[in-house]
């Protein structure tokens, strides 16, 4: 076993066979590989896999796929779920309360208040 630290997604579905996304030091999502680049489950997962640069993409089917909202500090984080203040899918909970880490599937780990909407 290894653990392998990369902001380079294309790199991680070649090297790993389970993957976590950290937003602000917190665990957002675990998952195996297979399931986690075919069914991101936190809104930020999807944000990232959403800006990995696809091949023979062209000008007119470029999307800006920058995360919006205002990036708050690693050492002074949020109250509440610590993308809060970026996800375009946040709630007043979202802002109050953090969510707790929640198995979702076999090997499957979500920290999202919503995430039982879509599973």
């Amino acid at each position: 076993s290894y653990l392998f630290i990369s902001h380079n997604l294309a790199v991680i579905r070649h090297v790993s066979h389970r993957v976590v996304v950290m937003y602000l030091g917190k665990f957002m999502e675990m998952a195996p590989k297979e399931r986690l680049y075919s069914a991101p489950l936190h809104p930020y997962t999807r944000a990232l896999l959403a800006s990995v640069p696809k091949p023979f993409v062209t000008d007119e089917n470029i999307e800006d796929k920058v995360i919006a909202g205002d990036i708050p500090s690693p050492s002074a984080p949020p109250a509440g779920c610590r993308f809060n203040t970026r996800c375009p899918l946040r709630t007043p909970l979202c802002e109050e309360e953090e969510p707790e880490w929640k198995e979702v599937g076999k090997e499957h780990f979500v920290r999202c208040h919503r995430v039982d909407e879509w599973v």
